[in-house]
């Protein structure tokens, strides 16, 4: 069933309903604007649509305050460190957007004196800005009409048009349908109502169709099977790979090191590892020569396109010898502040707490 059938049909009450049910059950979250009452700042928008890529709601709003509080706006945000930004961003994963982040600050600074376009066309020339991103932001910060569709949006919209096509061949024709519905007043916060909708009461499993402000005009519903919507093309399994990473100790300090500048994990500081990638298992060779002890446990960790299972091997440092190559000593009492990301800091707590140390 395609979505251009629906189109006429499910053209007239479906925004008035939604953004009824909005103005009353709006989530308030730090960088929106009440229902009806203006637009959003553009700068806490753009921050937390970046952030929001891949990631939850609940994820974001620690970072978001605290980055907001660090870089109130994109001049303070272009003058930052990039070893500071990273830190800050540790833990919050898929990190070519914070290196994007940066990048994008910076060219809104020098190319649009600080303030960002406000059309999806000059959006999309900026660093790490894709099509829904500056979709969302041109609807929910500077109220144009766009087509803003994310994987709630997808959802749902998948759902009331019954569209039985499978993700992702069907994202042209649940973009189409969204295009149908989207009202040409208040396109910004109908974005936020469909997103809240389809975090909320049309969840990927047991929608709550009863309370739903939608049901009257939803074919899913009617046919009686929501959740099989929307259809997904099966993934394949992901690569595994095996890996190592060394723990060297000194003096209350412990060895890391400063990940290339491009490729998985760029520029973040790190445990020295054995160079692993998604592509390939790490050689095992450890740094430097010493006496490696490996734990008997591992850390895994899964990424976009492959899990890896790490192994930990620790040593002390001689007091006196040359340290090791291409890194920094950095005291245990602050390890927190590193910025290590997921993993590393999986792999740190699991050397700090194993009781196997040397």
């Amino acid at each position: 069933m395609s979505a251009v059938q629906h189109t006429i049909h499910k053209s007239g009450d479906i925004a008035a309903r939604l953004l009824a049910h909005y103005d009353v059950h709006a989530r308030t979250l730090p960088w929106r604007a009440p229902p009806d009452q203006g637009f959003a700042n553009p700068y806490h928008v753009w921050l937390s649509e970046i952030m929001l890529q891949q990631t939850t709601v609940a994820a974001v709003g620690a970072y978001f305050q605290k980055f907001t509080h660090i870089w109130p706006d994109f001049a303070a945000l272009a003058a930052a460190k990039d070893a500071d930004v990273m830190a800050a961003w540790a833990g919050l994963g898929y990190y070519a957007r914070a290196r994007n982040l940066l990048k994008c600050a910076r060219v809104v600074v020098a190319d649009y004196e600080g303030r960002l376009p406000q059309t999806e066309a000059e959006l999309l020339k900026l660093p790490g800005i894709g099509p829904y991103t500056a979709a969302a932001i041109a609807a929910i910060a500077f109220g144009q009409r766009a087509v803003v569709v994310d994987a709630n949006v997808e959802r749902v919209v998948s759902r009331l048009f019954a569209i039985s096509t499978p993700l992702p061949q069907s994202k042209p024709l649940i973009r189409a349908a969204t295009d149908s519905i989207t009202p040409n007043n208040r396109a910004g916060d109908f974005a936020q109502a469909m997103m809240d909708l389809g975090a909320g009461i049309c969840s990927v499993r047991a929608p709550s169709c009863l309370i739903c402000p939608l049901a009257f005009a939803c074919d899913a519903k009617h046919l009686g099977n929501p959740e099989v919507y929307p259809a997904k093309t099966p993934k394949a399994a992901k690569a595994q790979r095996t890996g190592n990473a060394y723990w060297i100790e000194r003096d209350g300090h412990v060895w890391l090191v400063r990940r290339e500048d491009k490729g998985l994990l760029a520029g973040m500081r790190a445990l020295p590892d054995d160079q692993w990638t998604a592509r390939r298992d790490g050689h095992a060779t450890p740094p430097a020569p010493a006496n490696w002890q490996k734990l008997s446990l591992q850390v895994s960790h899964v990424f976009t396109h492959f899990s890896l299972l790490l192994d930990i091997a620790v040593t002390s440092w001689p007091a006196g010898a040359d340290d090791p190559k291409d890194g920094e000593w950095w005291p245990l009492k602050s390890l927190d502040k590193a910025g290590l990301p997921t993993l590393f800091r999986k792999a740190a707590e699991a050397a700090m707490h194993a009781g196997e140390r040397i």
